[in-house]
Parts: structure tokens; sequence; C-alpha cells
């Protein structure tokens, strides 16, 4: 199965995971590994929700930004 950006995240098959320091409340995005390859990310308090599909280069080039602070100043806590 091909997935298309905004596909519902329920109909995929897929391990959904989340970072063991996501907020309590369920504030937090899910990401889970597809068979084709592709990386999926939704919204937690939305499991059912429109997943965004990456590639897994695309998924590397934020990790290697976010590893460097690039988008540090997104965060709450900079604030």
């Amino acid at each position: 199965m091909h997935a298309e950006n905004g596909i519902p995240a329920d109909q995929l098959t897929a391990d959904w995971r989340k970072s063991s320091t996501s907020n309590p409340s369920g504030s937090c995005v899910e990401v889970a590994a597809l068979p084709d390859g592709t990386v999926a990310v939704r919204n937690s308090r939305h499991p059912a929700g429109p997943a965004l599909i990456y590639t897994r280069a695309e998924v590397s080039a934020f990790l290697t930004g976010a590893k460097k602070g690039e988008f540090d100043d997104l965060s709450v806590m900079t604030r």
C-alpha cells in the first residue's frame, strides 16, 4: 500500500511510537515506519486523524537539524 499525505492514520498498518519524554496529557506526535520504507507522523490526540508521510531522507534531514539545535527556537522551553 502506498500512503499519501493526509491518509487517515488508522488506515495504516503501523506500530506507532512516541518519545519517552512526551507530555503525559497526550500532547505529542507519534511516528511509525511503514512497509514501503517511508515514515508516518500523526498527532497522538487524534490517532485516526491525518498522517503525514515522509521519506527516510526527509526524516534524516529533519533529525540532523534538530540535533544541531536548528529548531530550538520553536520549543516551549525556549520562549
